[in-house]
């Protein structure tokens, strides 16, 4: 017996004793499902956290990309794993709160079944014009809207996107009238408002920061306080248009039956994690903010942004169904 209470104190020391294995969590390597193909910005960030998480933890971090489904498949495969901390969703705030709502397949009730672990990283959007926009400020740009209903064309990576809807946010609170062009992704996006072939964009720095170096778009403010390098220079978008601010994020999920004390577990290493100098130097490189938070308080944010882009996506009408 005395042997037995030593061999949990010790276990209560180094890690979770699972009640239903009896075995310390992790025991196995940790799954991050993200719902986003290889490559991009989401996979890029999930990659560099999940091999700091990694070592923290003790286990390996594998990175599983599903993406496609609008993230539905993603939120499924995390959904329906065991709930013992060993398959995370990483997640961006577009699986979580905008998708649910434009799309009746978009895992509204996936959403329901997983447990915020904690806040990764955080960041504005950057409004940019085409250089042949004969704008050069915020305030000029939704004068020359105004001046030009129908006429300014805004492109996004597709509809129903954090892109999309900023958009139709600023609209409803300058009311302007802008037309919106959908495209399959970023990239393509980006290189018709080089060529003018659009007129405005919000987006992520990084992937605008080639462009504006070269002087083929115009940054005219960040959508919120924050941002990295260069982008901090930038005027906020809510000083000329009270009320305006969006951020885009990303989190860690897990299933809703997750244990609180490996839930902890797992918050506790993200949090030590996401303070290392080394990872945030390079990742702010990237143009990304990462940022901790408690998984009560990002419940808090999912709920927040829930609300506030529901009333946008209602007065826009935006349906994908």
């Amino acid at each position: 017996m005395r042997n037995y209470v030593l061999a949990s104190l010790l276990a209560l020391a180094t890690g979770f004793m699972a009640p239903a294995s009896g075995q310390a969590f992790p025991s196995k390597p940790v799954k991050f499902v993200v719902p986003f193909a290889a490559g991009g910005p989401a996979d890029v960030v999930a990659r560099e956290v999940g091999q700091k998480l990694g070592t923290e933890l003790g286990q390996p971090i594998v990175v599983d990309n599903q993406g496609g489904g609008a993230g539905v498949t993603a939120l499924s495969t995390v959904v329906r794993s065991d709930a013992d901390g060993h398959t995370l969703l990483f997640a961006a705030s577009g699986n979580m709160v905008l998708q649910p709502q434009v799309s009746r397949t978009g895992g509204k009730e996936l959403v329901a079944k997983l447990r915020p672990v904690g806040l990764v990283s955080t960041g504005p959007h950057v409004l940019v014009v085409s250089s042949k926009l004969p704008v050069n400020n915020l305030k000029e740009f939704i004068e020359y809207a105004r001046s030009h209903p129908g006429k300014v064309n805004y492109a996004s990576a597709g509809v129903g996107g954090v892109a999309h809807l900023g958009m139709e946010y600023l609209q409803a609170l300058t009311k302007t009238d802008m037309t919106h062009v959908p495209y399959r992704g970023t990239a393509a996006a980006i290189n018709d408002l080089a060529s003018g072939q659009v007129q405005a964009l919000f987006s992520s720095p990084p992937s605008l920061q080639a462009v504006i170096d070269k002087g083929l778009v115009k940054p005219l403010g960040m959508s919120a306080p924050g941002g990295t390098g260069a982008a901090r220079s930038l005027p906020v978008i809510g000083t000329v248009v009270p009320g305006f601010e969006f951020t885009t994020w990303y989190g860690v999920y897990a299933p809703a039956a997750t244990p609180k004390p490996v839930v902890d577990r797992i918050h506790a290493a993200l949090a030590k994690v996401l303070k290392d100098p080394a990872l945030v130097a390079k990742l702010e490189a990237q143009g990304v903010e990462l940022r901790e938070s408690t998984p009560d308080e990002l419940a808090a944010i999912t709920t927040r942004d829930t609300e506030k882009w529901a009333k946008v996506i209602r007065a826009a009408n935006i349906t994908l169904d």
